[in-house]
């Protein structure tokens, strides 16, 4: 018996009978021969830790962009705390971890530069929109590797969670639906802790009704909202909060965009932003040269539109205003 099936057996016992086993997984795009060591989902969560796009994530904005601070988040603090929170109610709710890690650490994986402005923006110039779960979903099927097809090559049920992460539909799976959960616990009262840092709002702003019922510091609205889930969705086939906890959640979220998403001190450079990224995306459109050559030569497989996009949305946030430099601002004479 190799190790991998020994941890396969050691998840049918451990597990709950409607957990995602990886013994079961509906499989890859394309078959392969399976490790000795790892469980389908293993290898899913590593191959999405070794991936380029996936380093992108550390220069990415969360929701403050350039900001001066050693401590505000970025695409990549988010996920990992996103991947902290699902597998803590993965493992009490005796669901799989692997699975959960593998979903959270890809959940964002193809977001743009400049957060939720970069996003905004493409979804308004771009001919097919643009949403960042699907893009996520096409860096691990597509891009990534640059294997037309292929991709990561991963499992069903962690694209599946990806694609899913966001909007009105649901997992496939309750880890999926973990994931989905966890990302708006972990967004909420890390934005919270960023926006108070960045002086865009004061803690005695926050609603005290919320406070009151989720927990007066970052650390314990977290804990009573993951404490909460864990209560809510034991040996049950759909992952939920209590609806008081869900009903002061969503009141805080409200907050948090009419106070903070939408304050336009918050997001005082966000039109400098949207500005770079659409010049760039049509300076692409008509320039084509101008993209690299790995890039252009995936325009006869996606068509110019598609790969501009593509190409944009990988970037991080100093890679495409070097980008901007370097195309609309001379360089300074050398002597």
């Amino acid at each position: 018996m190799s190790f991998r099936e020994i941890t396969e057996s050691m998840e049918e016992e451990r597990l709950l009978p409607y957990a995602a086993k990886a013994s079961q997984t509906k499989g890859r795009k394309v078959e392969e021969e399976k490790c000795v060591i790892r469980t389908e989902y293993q290898r899913d969560r590593d191959r999405i830790l070794h991936a380029k796009a996936f380093r992108r994530l550390k220069h990415k904005t969360q929701v403050f962009l350039s900001p001066e601070g050693d401590h505000y988040r970025t695409r990549l603090t988010h996920t990992l705390e996103v991947a902290q929170i699902s597998r803590t109610i993965a493992r009490s709710l005796k669901l799989n971890e692997d699975l959960t890690e593998a979903i959270a650490l890809g959940h964002d994986i193809g977001h743009t530069p400049f957060g939720h402005s970069g996003e905004k923006i493409l979804n308004e110039i771009h001919v097919n929109g643009f949403k960042h779960n699907e893009q996520s979903l096409r860096v691990v099927e597509y891009l990534e590797k640059g294997k037309l097809g292929y991709g990561l090559n991963l499992t069903l049920e962690v694209r599946d969670g990806i694609l899913n992460h966001t909007g009105d539909n649901e997992p496939c799976t309750l880890e999926g639906q973990i994931v989905k959960i966890s990302d708006r616990i972990a967004y909420i009262n890390h934005d919270i802790d960023d926006a108070i840092r960045g002086r865009v709002i004061d803690y005695n702003d926050l609603p005290k009704d919320c406070l009151g019922v989720l927990g007066a510091t970052h650390s314990e609205r977290i804990n009573k909202m993951i404490v909460d889930v864990i209560n809510n969705s034991y040996e049950k086939k759909e992952i939920r909060m209590s609806e008081e906890k869900k009903s002061y959640t969503n009141k805080l979220r409200d907050f948090m965009f009419e106070k903070v998403y939408l304050n336009r001190a918050a997001k005082k450079e966000e039109d400098k932003a949207k500005y770079i990224i659409e010049q760039l995306y049509h300076c692409f459109l008509n320039k084509q040269e101008k993209i690299p050559k790995e890039i252009w030569m995936r325009i006869e497989d996606f068509g110019v539109e598609e790969v501009v996009k593509d190409y944009i949305a990988g970037m991080t946030d100093r890679y495409v205003i070097n980008k901007y430099l370097e195309i609309y601002v001379p360089r300074v004479w050398e002597k």
